[in-house]
């Protein structure tokens, strides 16, 4: 009898799980759906605004393509809370990060949207969240295959892979990150139940979590053209690979002059091209913090 119970309890579960993963639809359709279905706009632009549409969508599945109202992809779920709110952003997560504000980490507040590089390219921006505070940021996720929350603190695969941060709401009196980063006042939504384990963690982890050496810079500089650049220094022979390491992983383009001086072959390390000194001038200050203190601005012409 007991073996006969224990048959009809596992059949029913088994029917239970099959019937809510076939109530889920398929994360990547055949056939997507392209055509891009702008928002009707429910809301006014706030963080009061954003924070109930986290709340709301926490849990809705992943669709490629999809920008809601009740399945999306990642830049479609950005997509869907701004237009939302009468805010207009690019439909694709490597158009957005180049509109809105330029933001650096240590300046992140709720509602601020942060991009990820997670394919082979380093510089290639594939996938966007809206940062929540204390290292929280919600986005539809590949992985599990629905809107989640992540954290930075303790998520090696997207700290390592932050590239661009943006902001996009109006000013307002929202209260911003202070000079520590990451040290943010904001209030997490309702929802989220932080375990104290990785409470504890993010906070013994926090002077660790910034991977980028320099404060984030729009990476996507390939198509830059300009004669100024940060020079980092000249070396005999090839600069060593650690120096070269520390500058693709802080997200900038560098190049290596060879010239012959004293019957030595000498190479010029430099990070850019940039197009103005100015903007030049705004990289330098991160790599002397970061990467070299002696590193300075050098015409090529």
């Amino acid at each position: 009898m007991q073996s006969i119970k224990r048959t009809l309890l596992l059949s029913s579960s088994l029917f239970l799980i099959f019937l809510l993963i076939g109530c889920k639809p398929d994360p990547h359709p055949k056939h997507p759906h392209y055509e891009i279905k702008k928002p009707r706009v429910t809301k006014t632009p706030s963080k009061k605004s954003l924070q109930k549409m986290v709340k709301d969508l926490q849990g809705s599945p992943y669709v490629w393509a999809e920008e809601g109202p009740n399945n999306f992809d990642c830049s479609g779920f950005t997509y869907y809370m701004y237009g939302s709110m009468g805010i207009n952003i690019p439909r694709v997560a490597r158009e957005q990060a180049k509109v809105g504000k330029k933001i650096s980490m240590k300046q992140l507040q709720y509602g601020d949207l942060i991009f990820f590089a997670t394919s082979n390219s380093r510089h290639k921006i594939t996938h966007v969240g809206m940062y929540l505070g204390d290292g929280w940021f919600t986005h539809a996720s590949t992985v599990k295959n629905e809107v989640v929350y992540s954290n930075l603190f303790t998520s090696p695969y997207y700290k390592k892979r932050l590239r661009v941060c943006r902001r996009y709401l109006p000013t307002s009196t929202t209260i911003v990150a202070d000079a520590t980063p990451w040290n943010t006042k904001q209030v997490l939504p309702k929802k989220i139940s932080v375990p104290s384990t990785a409470s504890t963690l993010a906070r013994k982890t926090m002077k660790k979590a910034i991977v980028l050496k320099t404060d984030i810079q729009n990476i996507e500089q390939s198509s830059v053209k300009g004669n100024f650049y940060v020079q980092v220094g000249s070396f005999v022979g090839k600069p060593k690979s650690a120096l070269l390491y520390s500058i693709r992983r802080a997200g900038y383009q560098y190049k290596i002059i060879k010239f012959p001086k004293g019957g030595k072959s000498i190479n010029k390390l430099l990070i850019g091209p940039y197009s103005t000194r100015s903007s030049a001038a705004e990289v330098l200050q991160g790599v002397r913090k970061h990467i070299q203190k002696d590193a300075f601005i050098a015409e090529i012409r």
